[in-house]
């Protein structure tokens, strides 16, 4: 039943969260406002950016001071095929009075506006927010905790959000202000309402920004709010972390017959009640899966050679494992096992494997184990070690065990090269 799964544990969040309960009562009794929310706004970035130049990870390093991992993983993100100019972008932050650690903390949070066009989409944003009175010192305040404000499109949609925040930080700074922004008569007053809730419950204040441009109605209306909020904290899980957002919203977009549905589903395939708790704890996002999509996971696995208790056990240690494509494990799967040699009973017990990356993560990492081999340096008989001590342990940990260990210096910047090529040999 659905209430197994929402007070099976209750114990577990009391004994870390002993207060929690009782502040989910108070929190809404404190401000019962009942205002109607409207709908979200259009969030939908403009996909301006600039052609034929790289964003290399050495501009990141000497225009923002990024270090080369930061660097590395920024520009990952960032494809460099628009009309952008990053170097207007930074020349005219600075010009607005953005100093340069708000800079970095808006690139690292937003490495897209860097490929918006300065003049025609951030400039006129920017300018429109003074018009509206901003002062400079509010305006880099907020936009520096919410970059993404300057992708939204509309200016009625840059307003709500940009007064959304501002609210948020006046009510942060004072007790009269999270009240007065509570009982205000403001169009989005029970919107705010909600979010200043769940920063009064511990979540965090990058969470509660990312809640409101996103597309979600989690935060809008008031019974509904207030019944999913509590059913989160009586499951037990952790306020502070992206897990507690996460559910509610699964918790929040889901009746209660379509849940108790979906845990049916679950026991149909072997599942207790128990391990769906357990799963949703790991990864909330599981629940809201269709059963097509769990027939065509147990399909695929059971088509590579993976039993039913296996399966049931995989998807219990690693639920984000029913988020993966057909194609995508059975890629992966074939890879370790066909060409890497190892079993399948390696990957049933280490199912987190498939949820690796194979570009970044499974070949470069393989591809050092090869060549290793190849030269027999992997110790006595070179055998292929555990699949779990090559591809389930960190990137510094495998960097120490098999690459930087050896006294070859030309070695060691071979093995190097091999690891962050990154292709299929």
């Amino acid at each position: 039943m659905y209430s197994s799964i929402l007070y099976g544990r209750r114990s577990l969040v009391l004994q870390k969260w002993p207060n929690l309960r009782g502040s989910v009562q108070n929190v809404f009794s404190a401000f019962s406002s009942s205002f109607f929310s409207s709908s979200a706004a259009d969030v939908s970035a403009p996909q301006d950016g600039r052609k034929g130049s790289n964003f290399t990870v050495s501009y990141l390093v000497e225009s923002l001071g990024f270090t080369t991992k930061l660097a590395e993983s920024i520009s990952r993100k960032v494809w460099s095929e628009g009309k952008g100019d990053p170097d207007s972008v930074l020349s005219l932050l600075r010009s607005h009075g953005f100093t340069g650690p708000q800079i970095s903390s808006i690139i690292r949070a937003f490495p897209g506006l860097l490929i918006l066009d300065a003049e025609k989409s951030i400039g006129p944003k920017l300018q429109f927010l003074q018009s509206r009175g901003a002062s400079s010192s509010e305006l880099t305040e907020i936009l520096s905790k919410v970059p993404k404000i300057l992708a939204l499109r509309w200016e009625k949609a840059i307003c709500k959000h940009y007064d959304f925040v501002k609210n948020i930080i006046n009510a942060d700074q004072s007790s009269k202000g999270y009240e007065k922004s509570c009982q205000s008569s403001m169009p989005q007053a029970n919107k705010l309402r909600n979010v200043l809730v769940l920063k009064e419950l511990g979540v965090p204040q990058k969470l509660l920004f990312s809640m409101l441009i996103s597309d979600t109605h989690v935060c809008c209306g008031k019974e509904r709010f207030e019944e999913s909020v509590k059913k989160v904290v009586d499951m037990g899980i952790d306020p502070t972390t992206l897990k507690f957002v996460d559910a509610l919203h699964a918790v929040y977009q889901m009746s209660d017959k379509t849940i108790e549905e979906k845990v049916n589903v679950y026991k149909s395939f072997g599942f207790d009640v128990e391990d769906v708790w357990a799963m949703f704890k790991k990864w909330p996002k599981f629940l809201i899966y269709s059963e097509q999509k769990i027939v065509d996971s147990i399909e695929t696995l059971l088509g590579l050679g993976f039993t039913r208790d296996e399966f049931v056990m995989m998807c219990k240690r690693f639920p984000q494992l029913l988020g993966c494509s057909s194609e995508t494990l059975l890629k992966k799967t074939e890879f370790v096992v066909k060409k890497m040699n190892w079993p399948l009973k390696a990957v049933a017990s280490t199912p987190a494997v498939l949820g690796y990356s194979m570009e970044k993560r499974i070949v470069p990492r393989c591809n050092v184990i090869k060549a290793l081999m190849s030269k027999g340096l992997l110790g006595k008989g070179s055998e292929l070690p555990s699949m779990s001590y090559v591809l389930a342990i960190t990137d510094q940990a495998f960097l120490n065990k098999y690459v930087k260990k050896h006294d070859d210096k030309e070695l060691v910047s071979e093995l190097m090269a091999i690891l962050t090529r990154g292709r299929v040999s």
